[in-house]
């Protein structure tokens, strides 16, 4: 008996909200500590069984986290990245599925057809695990916008490869390789066109709009149309989706208003959120479900295939990045003298952080139950290696992200980059601030008011003083510190204050609220101030 859609959706975000608010008082990662709860709650005795649906994932929640990272992604980082991340998102997706799928054939006696399936599945790392990991720590920015890059493309890769190789094996026919190659270069070229072509269009009907909740909505809608189409058509949506995100991005401080900016930045970070906090307790849940179908299965072949699989994946996935990366500079001088090589930790870190995620396991939940007459060969299987693959890279990985990062040295390098970077930042608030108060002595000049002159300066110039404090100790941060803390102490008071007044009935209800909302303002412009000023996020 199937449960009711409402009630399931309800229990997801509630246990998602719960594991998560518990996973900020261990060590634990929320990723990985939200997917183990899944893996626990689906063996429960008396537990309703919960399967994932693929075309939930891929087609309802799927699409707003691709737009949100091409969107929230520097569009200057990608364009001076592009190599490397194209030779992730197609190269090494592509290397790494026929080499699982040698290893299918040669190791486990799969068909040609059926291998390649296997390593369409298991070849791409996910979007937003290996984020939601890494983020967490102060790395080089390149490595995480290679990382980023990589998730946002090497899907459209994998599912393509997949829907081929599927197609394959429902044919009872061999995997064509160079047919593959020649639809997706198409659709490649279709989706960017779109992609940019639905960003355009989103952009330009907000600008019309003028209002920003239907900014905001319209927004929310802008990655369905551009997934939408070129999956119905037969391609994989991704691709059209990261591209309207980055045209967006690109495009959207000429268009997008400052209202519409703020409201949608809290819609935008509750939206993705949830979005990804439901995906990873969903892919534990997974666990009963792929146990249930696999009956009175050969466990040894199956442990055999899991562990050569995963085992296989890791290390191609060094073999491609570290000959990618160095073998052009041994082969030819003058491309070392154009592209020096990256330090040999950063490339370290991006071949080792190769995590496995939702869009694997929804695609392994896709694979048709049927092959023709028969069924689908070895489907129990290819349930069985996506999951054991998706949960030893989450977890093995996920967990000495950290360790191999602080060995690395990274953290300390990406802990000079940011305040290097952040120097910089302060340096431009400052300067944009002169800029102002240059504007503020021609208007004097011109006949503006004593009065609203002063105010103006006396605002402006204690707004500089706070950058400048900021930026002589940008390392420490104690100046802005203190005079944070000492700014929302007076907030504190004039909140106890406005609270006494409307007790004692000397204020009513629409007056308290806009002083409340006002309040709330400031304490958010003066927290984001002081994160803007230290580099520091509290």
């Amino acid at each position: 008996m199937l449960l009711p859609a409402l009630p399931i959706g309800f229990g997801l975000v509630a246990v998602t909200a719960l594991a998560a608010a518990l996973a900020r008082k261990t060590f634990f990662p929320p990723s990985i500590f939200l997917v183990l709860v899944g893996l626990g709650l689906g063996f429960i005795p008396g537990m309703p069984r919960i399967e994932l649906r693929p075309d939930l994932v891929l087609t309802l929640l799927l699409p707003p986290l691709l737009y949100s990272a091409g969107v929230g992604m520097s569009w200057k980082g990608f364009k001076a990245n592009l190599r490397p991340i194209l030779l992730l998102a197609v190269g090494c997706v592509i290397f790494t599925a026929m080499s699982v799928a040698a290893v299918a054939r040669y190791l486990l006696d799969l068909s040609w057809a059926v291998g390649f399936v296997l390593g369409a599945i298991v070849a791409p790392p996910d979007a937003v695990a290996p984020m939601a990991i890494a983020k967490r720590f102060p790395i080089p920015r390149r490595v995480l916008t290679i990382l980023e890059g990589e998730g946002l493309v090497n899907d459209a890769t994998a599912l393509i490869l997949f829907s081929f190789a599927v197609s394959a094996v429902i044919a009872g026919g061999e995997f064509s390789f160079s047919a593959a190659v020649g639809s997706f270069a198409a659709i490649v070229a279709g989706e960017i066109l779109w992609g940019m072509a639905v960003g355009w269009v989103g952009l330009f009907l907000r600008r019309m709009a003028q209002e920003p909740r239907v900014e905001i909505v319209l927004a929310m809608l802008t990655p369905y149309a551009a997934f939408w189409v070129p999956e119905s058509l037969g391609g994989s949506g991704v691709l059209a989706a990261v591209t309207a995100g980055l045209f967006v991005s690109y495009n959207g401080p000429r268009f997008i208003s400052s209202a519409t900016r703020l409201q949608g930045f809290f819609v935008w970070d509750l939206v993705v959120y949830l979005i990804e906090g439901v995906i990873f307790l969903l892919t534990g849940l997974q666990a009963r479900v792929i146990a249930d179908t696999l009956g009175g299965a050969d466990w040894m072949r199956l442990g055999l295939a899991a562990v050569s699989v995963t085992i296989a994946i890791v290390v191609v996935r060094f073999v491609w990045v570290y000959a990618g990366t160095y073998l052009p500079c041994w082969i030819w001088p003058s491309w070392r003298r154009r592209n020096p090589a990256p330090p040999w930790q950063e490339t370290f870190a991006i071949a080792f952080t190769g995590i496995r995620g939702v869009v694997s396991l929804a695609a392994v939940l896709s694979i048709p139950l049927m092959s023709g007459p028969g069924p689908f060969p070895e489907r129990g299987l290819l349930l069985l290696v996506t999951f054991a693959v998706i949960l030893a890279t989450l977890v093995g990985q996920g967990f000495s992200f950290a360790w191999v990062v602080r060995k690395l040295g990274l953290t300390a390098l990406g802990k000079r980059e940011a305040d290097a970077d952040k120097q910089r930042e302060v340096k431009a608030r400052v300067a944009g601030i002169d800029a102002a108060l240059t504007r503020l002595d021609r208007l004097e000049s011109a006949g503006l008011a004593p009065e609203t002159v002063d105010i103006l300066r006396r605002r402006h110039a204690d707004r500089r003083a706070y950058f400048v404090a900021a930026c002589r100790d940008l390392e420490s941060g104690e100046a802005v510190a203190h005079a944070t803390a000492l700014q929302l102490e007076f907030l504190a008071v004039e909140r106890s204050a406005i609270a006494d007044l409307y007790a004692q009935g000397a204020l009513e209800d629409e007056a308290r609220r806009r002083i409340e909302r006002e309040l709330d303002l400031d304490e958010s412009r003066i927290h984001h101030a002081a994160e803007s000023g230290t580099g520091r996020v509290g």
